[in-house]
């Protein structure tokens, strides 16, 4: 009985082991059956892709004076945009674009735009895109294929070499002098390290260097390097930047090569103190000038009047003073006052003058003067009382 028993419990265990494995089996081949399912329908799983900028025409051909309306999305919001006519595919930047019939437009809060835009023959032969690129922020262009009515056409400009110029650093060199301060073109270098990443050597690459100056967009210039870059190789070049007299404030310098821009570096110019010092002396120096000029035309224009003393170049008047005194001798000076006391023997102290009896008054005129009066005597000296007491004693 006792073994009947274990029996069925190994039994029981038995089939309770077989259900559990049979459990576990089947798990996995439920658990993968949702992975062809995804892998059939990708964007089940996968959040759609940003829509990349793009430009449409209408119409993608026109003469010579047309407009054209230029319409594009997928741009960023609030971004301005310059809409230009190039020939050459704008191989050459926008040397080859006619940019004095280019237009400017703002992207709306979605990213897109519609613009008219005139279809004006560009500088050179077709085949001709309609170049979208932008202002400020990250450089995103987008080249649309049109065609000018009775434009010429000719063939691309071959590329020499498989080379591939990356830049590796890049820099701004140099400072401003005395003669900038005074208003003189700022001028720097931009120093750059390239590397040829490509498989061939790149022989005189053509760079174009460009500055911009807030909101608008860049003047580019085209400068050559001669020399060459070998594959693998680096090499340190060195370009000229120079701006406009009186130029001052946020400058951005960028490099451009194969119609990408590769270099964006920032270039803070002071202001030409020199320039507004000068023009504060000059509002100063210059009215300060001519009143003097004029008061000295009108000094020599003014007429002569009698009484008057001229000299050098200035009007004086004379003092004024009685006629009779004109001819009068100059007075003579008064004599000393003598001491109170009398003097022995008539005697007159030393460094007295004798009286001046011949005095003149400014009323009387000269030669009739009345006769002096006679001079008073002075009192006879008395000789010594004999009344005085005797010093001695009674005798």
């Amino acid at each position: 009985m006792h073994r009947d028993q274990l029996r069925a419990v190994a039994a029981a265990v038995f089939a309770t082991a077989l259900l559990i494995l049979s459990a576990l089996t089947a798990q996995p081949s439920n658990a993968a059956a949702p992975e062809p399912v995804a892998a059939l329908n990708p964007a089940a799983v996968r959040a759609p892709a940003a829509d990349k900028p793009a430009v449409a025409l209408s119409p993608q051909e026109a003469k010579p004076g047309t407009e054209i309306t230029v319409t594009g999305r997928g741009w960023k919001p609030t971004t301005l945009l310059t809409l230009l006519v190039c020939g050459q595919n704008a191989i050459g930047g926008t040397n080859s674009c006619s940019n004095a019939s280019g237009r400017a437009v703002t992207t709306d809060a979605k990213g897109g735009f519609t613009r008219k835009l005139p279809a004006a023959a560009p500088p050179k032969p077709c085949p001709c895109v309609v170049h979208v690129a932008t202002v400020t922020g990250d450089s995103v262009t987008v080249d649309a294929p049109f065609t000018v009515t009775g434009h010429p056409v000719a063939e691309l400009p071959q590329q020499s070499g498989a080379g591939r110029l990356a830049v590796l650093t890049a820099r701004l060199q140099g400072g401003g002098g005395l003669l900038t301060w005074f208003g003189s073109p700022p001028q720097r270098h931009l120093v750059f390290t390239v590397g040829n990443l490509g498989s061939g050597p790149v022989k005189d690459p053509v760079f174009q260097v460009g500055v911009s100056h807030g909101v608008f967009a860049p003047q580019w210039e085209e400068q050559r390097w001669s020399g060459s870059v070998a594959p693998g190789m680096k090499q340190q070049i060195k370009l000229p930047v120079e701006l406009t007299s009186g130029a001052h404030g946020d400058y951005r310098v960028q490099l451009r090569y194969g119609g990408k821009v590769l270099v964006t570096e920032p270039w803070d110019v002071g202001r030409p103190w020199g320039v507004t010092l000068f023009w504060i002396l000059l509002c100063v120096v210059v009215p300060a000038a001519v009143f003097r000029i004029g008061m000295a035309v009108v000094d020599r224009a003014r007429p002569r009047l009698p009484g008057t003393i001229y000299a050098s170049g200035r009007r004086r008047k004379a003092p004024w003073r009685p006629a009779a005194l004109l001819h009068l001798p100059p007075p003579r000076r008064s004599a000393p006052p003598q001491s109170s006391g009398p003097q022995p023997n008539g005697a007159r102290p030393a460094g007295s003058r004798p009286p001046d009896d011949t005095g003149t008054l400014p009323w009387f005129a000269q030669g009739t003067l009345p006769a002096p009066a006679a001079a008073e005597e002075p009192p006879p000296t008395s000789a010594p009382s004999t009344d005085r007491p005797s010093s001695k004693g009674n005798t």
